[in-house]
């Protein structure tokens, strides 16, 4: 599910940038293939400077960097700073054929990566086909002038990544998945900082190990960087905090396990208060989708107390919900508030001027003769019942700018064609197949946006954690079935809502988001399991005023 937005921007671009500081930091992301070897067998993945995860990036709030990516690989390769504003640069912001070209082999490119206001943990990530199943690292920011946490100062701060391994080379898995317009192969083992750890073979010796003290309190910047899945997190014996999501602080919530999106970030306060031994931290999946192939595997890491001591001999595992468990899910995720205090106070829009009602599917496409390998239909995606098709011959940004015509249409609609039952048990099928397109949905700059994300079970229902690049939203409610205009409202969080950049909509289920089209330029909105999005469940929001970039 893909969507594109455009907000339309006013400044000066200066050969390709704007140097107005006087320190700026310079990163070096050279992207090569290296030899990994996971669970007893070695292949070469896409990384970034041989590592990984990738490195961490550390910044300070309202600090601009660059990175300048080199690509050695022998694929094209784009880079998003997930989460990170980039208050009226849209040209850094990285999707492949939104805002840039993809970065081939032998190229390079320089991206300036503007923090504003956000603070806690974001990350980076590849953006095109499937790269970033390897291609990831935290981003970590840090409060301007030393200004303390709203929380217990954590004696460490250890990023804790999510992810994906598949024995097959990555490239082969998406391209048998275009080509069959079928479920992906599902991935071979889930990892935690880059290890499938003690559960899987070849892997004990290599595990994650997180050596704690008793009696102190570790940030885990907590990161799902996952390609298909939401994933379950817990550490055995251990209640966690949760003190901030998305690089926005929340109400202290303190809980037994989470549940994470691809793409969110959770910051966790772990207090080592347990007898000293070892435990495990384990991560599994949450899939909702009936009859659908999942990883049934488990990643662990150990936390390991420092102490002379006898440990037991195999660390106790947590207690994580059954794997289709929703309730849960959704359950954790609506029980996040902003902090919303006088120090971090939060700016909802009370007065809506731009009401959207967007519908997320599955659906299938006819396949023509032999298109597909083994079936008569293709899976598909949809934003009301429009299946974005990505543009090749010129990013959209690009074409907005210099006001080229024929590589995008600005006619989305606000709502789907026709409004139904959308959680039923069986839809009728003339809603399965969606229309194609390349579709724009054009904001006013500063207008006050509501989107109703309407989850539908028209091809089978299915979770859906969507990402709008460019801005975070106020997550002002959720529910089960069909979204009722008139009483679901009465119901809405307008006093702490949680701000985020991406947010899971539940199975056969509906989210409200709230926000201000403040920020000028091109960008995208698409569902973050990257299956949904090959089969084109997004679209681009353009803001309004970008007519004086020269």
């Amino acid at each position: 599910m893909r969507v594109l937005a455009f907000q339309v921007l006013k400044f000066l671009l200066l050969g390709g940038f704007l140097y107005c500081q006087a320190l700026v930091h310079h990163h070096t992301f050279v992207v090569k293939d290296a030899p990994y070897t996971r669970l007893c067998s070695t292949k070469k993945i896409m990384t970034i400077n041989g590592q990984f995860p990738g490195p961490t990036l550390y910044v300070t709030t309202g600090e601009t960097i660059v990175v300048d990516v080199i690509n050695k690989s022998p694929h094209n390769i784009t880079m998003h700073w997930h989460g990170v504003k980039q208050p009226n640069f849209p040209w850094s912001d990285g999707p492949e054929y939104i805002t840039q070209c993809p970065v081939q082999p032998g190229g390079q490119f320089r991206q300036k990566v503007i923090f504003s206001d956000e603070e806690g943990t974001l990350w980076w990530h590849a953006h095109s086909d499937w790269t970033r199943a390897t291609v990831y690292g935290a981003i970590v920011i840090k409060p301007k002038n030393g200004t303390a946490y709203p929380y217990p100062t954590p004696h460490e701060e250890v990023p804790i990544i999510l992810g994906e391994w598949w024995k097959k080379d990555i490239f082969e898995v998406y391209d048998q998945t275009r080509a069959s317009g079928a479920d992906p192969n599902v991935s071979d083992a889930y990892t935690i900082n880059g290890q499938p750890g003690d559960l899987l073979p070849c892997s004990k010796s290599d595990s994650f190990k997180l050596s704690v003290d008793y009696g102190k309190t570790y940030l885990l910047r907590l990161i799902n960087a996952a390609l298909q899945d939401i994933l379950f997190f817990s550490i055995a014996n251990h209640q966690v905090t949760v003190v901030g999501t998305d690089a926005g602080y929340t109400k202290p919530l303190r809980v037994t396990y989470v549940a994470i999106s691809p793409g969110q970030t959770i910051d966790l306060l772990l207090e080592a208060n347990q007898p000293l031994d070892h435990y495990y931290m384990a991560a599994k999946v949450y899939s909702s989708e009936n009859g659908a192939q999942y990883d049934n595997t488990t990643a662990t890491a150990i936390v390991q107390y420092n102490g002379n001591y006898t440990p037991s001999s195999t660390p106790p595992l947590p207690n994580l919900p059954a794997f289709n468990d929703t309730t849960a899910s959704a359950n954790f995720t609506g029980r996040l508030r902003s902090l919303a205090d006088k120090n971090h106070p939060i700016d909802v829009p009370l007065s809506i001027n731009t009401p959207l009602f967007f519908t997320l599917s599955d659906n299938k496409f006819t396949c023509a003769n032999t298109s597909c390998w083994t079936t008569q239909t293709r899976l598909a995606a949809s934003v009301n019942n429009i299946s974005f098709q990505t543009p090749t011959r010129m990013d959209i940004l690009r074409a907005y700018y210099n006001q080229i015509n024929g590589v995008y249409s600005d006619k989305f609609p606000d709502k789907p064609p026709v409004f139904f039952n959308f959680t039923a048990d069986s839809t009728p099928l003339i809603y399965e197949t969606p229309t194609k397109g390349t579709e724009v949905k054009v904001l006013e700059y500063n207008s006050t946006v509501e989107i109703v994300f309407q989850g539908t079970n028209v091809a089978g229902g299915t979770d859906h954690p969507m990402h709008i690049h460019g801005t975070s939203f106020y997550v002002v409610g959720w529910g089960f079935g069909n979204f009722d205009k008139d009483k679901d409202p009465l119901k809405y969080n307008l006093v702490d809502p949680p701000l985020q950049n991406t947010i899971a909509i539940p199975k056969n289920g509906w989210s409200v988001i709230r926000f201000k089209a403040s920020n000028p330029g091109v960008w995208f909105m698409h569902c973050h399991l990257d299956r949904h999005m090959s089969w084109d469940i997004s679209i681009i929001h353009q803001h309004e005023m970008m007519h004086n970039i020269s």
